[in-house]
């Protein structure tokens, strides 16, 4: 496995609840009769960030860019390469079994597919209070009338907990998936693509009960989507990723009118515009080639070779520094270097 170049990681201050430094996840390819290890899969390789406490950060970039794999790193659902994640200023990564137990109460969440993550043999009450009855958490009758309790927060109600997920359309799946992750009271929750299975009509009453449930219970998010039209309406700030990297991070008014990476760019042009007199006003990037391999990813920058501002020479042999622009605007991108 190749050394890491550790990339500029974004200053961080006390009202920072998650700092992500140099997070790197590779999956083995095994292969041959004794099954070793061939190549490797570099889903995130080298992404620093983090998040303020009480906000939403948004994670987004097309399928297969890593989003998910960052969000269930950082929760330690699967295991780092290397890196360091520091929740409230504990190194996540160090914690001993117990004290990661300890602290998963206050870290939770919101799976793609509200279905698959519910089990289909127990009412949906009994899968809300199940953290609770890992963690020995109140009595039997405790439990259940915290039950009850969220899923009136989810909009729903009484009766619903003693029924089974197959009784239930996909966005009151969701919102069950919601309220269960709500059960321990966590401060931080990740939304890996909540709304993405969803009706376009259903996800606006989700991304309402999640902004509403975060503006009551000071939750802070990082919400992973591939719908730019979403991310903007829930976040505060806006990260992207491309192959394993975060190529910009800002602001969420920055990064949706003022975006400095080409690849950002093309996402932003792809963006539909609500009124149709207004359609010619906005100018299609159309990106040529297809998405890299993450077992074999471009040298230098990875978008170089679908970039129409690449400099020979430059783009294609060294990565560029993941940096401050201003305003807390982060972006790597040898054009913005060569212009600063």
């Amino acid at each position: 496995m190749e050394e890491q170049k550790a990339p500029t990681t974004p200053i961080h201050g006390n009202d920072d609840i998650i700092v992500v430094e140099n997070l790197v996840k590779y999956f083995p390819i095994r292969g041959g009769f004794f099954r070793r290890v061939q190549a490797h899969v570099r889903a995130v390789d080298g992404v620093s960030f983090t998040i303020k406490r009480g906000e939403t950060l948004g994670l987004v970039g097309e399928s297969g860019c890593g989003k998910t794999t960052t969000g269930r790193t950082i929760l330690r659902l699967i295991p780092h390469t290397a890196g360091k994640v520091y929740f409230e200023g504990k190194d996540i990564f160090a914690l001993k079994r117990g004290a990661l137990k300890e602290i998963r109460k206050d870290m939770q969440i919101v799976f793609q597919d509200p279905y698959s993550s519910l089990d289909p043999r127990i009412p949906v009450g009994e899968s809300i209070i199940e953290g609770l009855t890992v963690h020995k958490i109140g009595t039997p009758k405790e439990r259940w009338e915290k039950a009850i309790h969220l899923l009136r927060q989810v909009n729903m109600e009484d009766f619903h907990a003693r029924r089974y997920p197959h009784e239930f359309s996909g966005g009151q799946r969701q919102r069950i998936g919601i309220a269960r992750a709500l059960a321990l009271e966590p401060k931080f929750i990740v939304a890996d693509e909540p709304v993405s299975a969803l009706d376009v009509s259903v996800q606006a009453q989700v991304l309402n009960i999640l902004m509403d449930l975060q503006e009551k219970y000071g939750l802070t998010y990082l919400f992973i989507a591939h719908n730019l039209s979403v991310v903007e309406h829930i976040s505060n700030r806006v990260g992207v990723m491309y192959v394993g990297k975060m190529v910009e991070l800002g602001p969420r008014e920055e990064v949706f009118k003022h975006p400095l990476h080409p690849y950002t760019q093309a996402l932003m042009s792809a963006i539909p515009v609500p009124d149709p007199h207004q359609a010619g006003s906005r100018k299609r990037i159309i990106l040529e080639g297809d998405v890299p391999s993450p077992i074999n990813p471009p040298s230098g920058c990875r978008f170089h070779p679908r970039c129409r501002y690449a400099i020979k020479g430059l783009c294609d042999r060294e990565e560029p520094p993941f940096k401050d622009y201003g305003d807390g605007h982060f972006v790597a991108c040898w054009l913005m270097e060569k212009e600063s």
